[in-house]
Parts: C-alpha cells; structure tokens; sequence
C-alpha cells in the first residue's frame, strides 16, 4: 500500500507527514490522543478519522495479529456461544469425534469446515489453516 501518512493540522493548513518509524507511529497516536474527543464535523474530528484509518493501516502493516489454530478458533467460538462438546456433536459428527477433532487426534474434514463455517460463522480461512495432530 506504499506510504502511509497522517494528517495535522497547524493554522488550517495540512500537513500529509509520512508514518515510516515507530517514532512517526508514536507521534501519530499521540496526536489521536489529543483528537479523540473533538467534536463532530470540525477540522480536528475530520482528522481523527483519516489519521485512525491510517494508523490502523500501519498497524497491521508492522504489528499484525496472527489468526489462532483452527482447533483454537472452534474453542474460542465455542466459548463466546457458550457451547459444550456435545453441542458440536451435530456439526461435527459423533460425540467422539469431537472429542478427537478437540484434543487434536484427528484432522478436519472439508464436510465439517464447511459445517463449522455455516453454523459458528468461522472463516474457512482460518478452518483450513495447518495445525499439528496431538
């Protein structure tokens, strides 16, 4: 995405400075810092939303969150819908398999990604990742 630049604001006039360092990133998230609060549709608030995008951008660019196994995606989503083992059990086959698929001694099948996509709403992204058998 070549550069990415933040805006500030000195005398009504922009400044596009480009976030190349950890040094310009500090900076950048000290100034949102001072236009978080500014009010709707002034200058400031403009401001805040291009530099939050940006900053954003940069953040992914050098700080980028890795997505969990996909054994640790079914758990976690297990656990934000409040589901137990036997809940999958219709999704995933057999109360044992589940059990086979949840402490990793058996691989996911394309039936039961497409099944844990269509009923958890897990990315087949993340569903199709490698992970290591127990």
């Amino acid at each position: 995405m070549g550069n990415i630049y933040y805006l500030c604001h000195v005398n009504r006039t922009i400044n596009i400075i480009p976030i190349k360092t950890e040094n310009d990133y500090q900076i950048a998230l000290k100034r949102m810092e001072l236009l978080f609060d500014a009010p709707i549709n002034s200058p400031e608030s403009d401001e805040a939303d291009v530099l939050g995008l940006l900053i954003d951008e940069y953040k992914k660019k050098h700080y980028p969150i890795e997505l969990p196994d996909p054994i640790e995606a079914i758990k976690i989503r297990m656990e934000e819908m409040q589901l137990k083992q036997k809940d999958l059990a219709p999704v995933i086959g057999c109360n044992s398999r589940v059990s086979d698929i949840l402490n990793r001694k058996r691989k996911l099948t394309v039936e039961i990604i497409r099944n844990l996509n269509r009923q958890l709403n897990i990315s087949p992204e993340t569903l199709i990742s490698e992970y290591e058998l127990a």
